[in-house]
């Protein structure tokens, strides 16, 4: 029997925050044997303190479109020696599901997944959590940083008030406001109908950005058409889901997931 599944995992993150923060479960995923990566977004290959610093002026990143970002992770995919199992984290899941949706991953891992055009996210909380990114009446040459009220509302609220500040010292950094626009444009679309390689979306209870109800209708908008396509809601969950205590138990599970559901499907086709 061949290779039931990909060994390699690609990693993507969200908006507003480093590509360090998937340095843990880098860590985590390479002692179970699987080769990881977690490539940052265009312009955003430095320490979060150095990118803070060239906020608003930083140009290139502020023009940085979500068609350039697409292709981007899909060219790094492309080049890997074998198709990887794709895991992302908000903006970084509907990344995920684009590369899914273009058959460039082996299994894909949507965690509180921002939902492609199609489902419209219409929930106050994901609203009032992320309004402020797509910068409206303001200059889109100048970059956007999330202040630390909107980080302690979008990504930590629940949190004692000192992780709440360490954790938006560490890890928080400008965003692009034409890549936030770009997820209500047809470059974010995807083909809810198309058979696809297995999918599994993760959610939690607390998250504002991502709230479970949003989450949802982003899972049930594919259509049952054989392919594996999996929910789970974790109780406990704000959007830092990746920092936090329990990130292992969430890492556990995709783990699993990927033993008991991916390599079964892959193995059922070999």
């Amino acid at each position: 029997m061949k290779n039931a599944t990909s060994k390699t995992v690609v990693f993507i993150t969200g908006a507003f925050v480093s590509h360090t923060c998937w340095d843990e479960w880098r860590t985590y995923f390479e002692s179970k044997g699987y080769t990881t990566f977690a490539p940052p977004w265009p312009y955003k290959d430095a320490p979060a303190v150095e990118l803070r610093a060239r906020q608003p002026n930083d140009k290139q990143l502020a023009l940085l479109t979500l068609g350039e970002l697409v292709d981007h992770y899909a060219d790094f995919i492309q080049a890997l020696p074998e198709k990887p199992i794709v895991i992302g984290h908000s903006y970084g899941g509907m990344l995920t599901q684009i590369m899914v949706n273009r058959d460039l991953a082996a299994a894909g891992v949507a965690i509180h997944s921002i939902p492609p055009l199609g489902v419209f996210p219409y929930e106050f909380s994901f609203l009032k959590a992320g309004w402020k990114s797509l910068g409206i009446f303001t200059d889109l040459e100048e970059t956007y940083l999330m202040s630390f009220e909107d980080w302690q509302y979008a990504f930590v609220n629940g949190m004692p008030l000192e992780e709440q500040q360490a954790s938006y010292e560490k890890y928080i950094i400008p965003e692009s406001k034409t890549v936030a626009r770009g997820a209500l444009t047809n470059v974010s679309k995807v083909d809810y109908a198309k058979p696809h390689a297995p999918l599994l979306f993760t959610a939690g209870d607390l998250d504002h950005i991502t709230p479970a109800h949003l989450n949802i209708r982003n899972f049930r908008a594919y259509e049952f058409n054989g392919s594996v396509l999996d929910y789970k809601l974790f109780s406990g969950r704000n959007h830092y889901v990746l920092g936090l205590p329990t990130w292992q138990e969430d890492a556990d599970f995709i783990l699993d997931w990927i033993d008991t559901k991916v390599m079964v499907k892959k193995a059922a086709s070999v």
